[in-house]
């Protein structure tokens, strides 16, 4: 089956999102068969992160090996020249950057999906992995709260809260938000060791990835006192510890990655925060495999 991209690519619009999906059975073109697939990720990126984390919890290693590329893209247009191939095979006259994160179909040497979501829910749903479900069934409302809250009243609000050239009361009312969720999450998790059940679910994922980036980039862009006001939530940073000791989650944390991609991507000027970490993150995160060892 043949993949077409949503949208092409120009100079001044982001690369085609793929949105193929893995089936339940050989009339969907893509259905599940160990091998056949394979995953293309920066972990050094937050979708990137989110996907490794869940192929880990899933134990997928065999079942869809992963490729995992630089922190920084090698290609002056921003892509990966390791995902060239595939995107001209996927394309026609692709033009445009050959960026992350992509799962590949092996069979075909094309694309099926360039959209975290879809690729984190067919992983879960469509392959027999430790039988772990990180989408369970009645959960989906309350996942998708908590990835709403994520999205909108972490990681933006931070962008907005560290924002150098937005006006003061808005750099103000964003950091507000960014506090009231934190405390939301902080009374959410208060006698409880995961999100949304007893069992770590993509809630989880989702809101260790967002306190990741909160702790590595967002507070570089902040003011010390914010950052110490953020960092006022013990229950939330000792699950966020927690869960940094689950090979899973810390052994996919590439922190030296994270931070030349933002040194990369990033021209914003270093505010006071830059000095203020929250978590020592090597100090609590798991072993590291060895294709995370001195990772360019």
């Amino acid at each position: 089956m043949t993949v077409t991209p949503l949208a092409a690519h120009t100079s001044d619009r982001p690369a085609p999102a793929f949105r193929g999906r893995i089936g339940r059975d050989a009339r969907s073109g893509h259905y599940a068969v160990p091998g056949r697939y394979r995953l293309h990720l920066s972990t050094a990126c937050p979708d990137g992160l989110r996907i490794a984390i869940a192929h880990g919890l899933l134990g997928l290693d065999t079942v869809c090996p992963v490729t995992f590329l630089p922190a920084v893209p090698d290609s002056p247009d921003g892509g990966h020249s390791a995902l060239r191939r595939l995107y001209e095979a996927s394309a026609h006259r692709y033009t445009g950057p050959a960026v992350a994160q992509v799962l590949s179909d092996d069979w075909s040497g094309r694309i099926v999906s360039t959209n975290a979501p879809d690729i984190m829910l067919d992983l879960d749903r469509r392959f027999d992995g430790d039988r772990l479900s990180l989408y369970p069934c009645g959960a989906e409302s309350e996942i998708e709260t908590v990835e709403r809250m994520c999205a909108q009243g972490i990681e933006q609000a931070a962008q907005r809260a560290g924002s150098a050239g937005g006006e003061p009361v808005d750099r103000d009312m964003a950091l507000t938000t960014l506090l009231e969720t934190l405390g939301a999450l902080e009374r959410r998790l208060a006698g409880r060791a995961h999100l949304v059940r007893d069992e770590v679910t993509a809630a989880d994922v989702e809101l260790w990835v967002a306190l990741v980036q909160l702790d590595t980039v967002h507070r570089n862009h902040l003011d010390a006192f914010a950052v110490q006001r953020i960092a006022d939530h013990p229950t939330l940073w000792a699950y966020a510890r927690r869960l940094a000791a689950h090979p899973a989650f810390g052994g996919n944390l590439d922190l030296g990655g994270i931070a030349r991609r933002h040194h990369a991507r990033c021209h914003g000027l270093e505010a006071a925060g830059a000095a203020v970490q929250i978590l020592d993150w090597v100090a609590h995160a798991a072993h590291q495999p060895a294709h995370l060892v001195d990772r360019r």
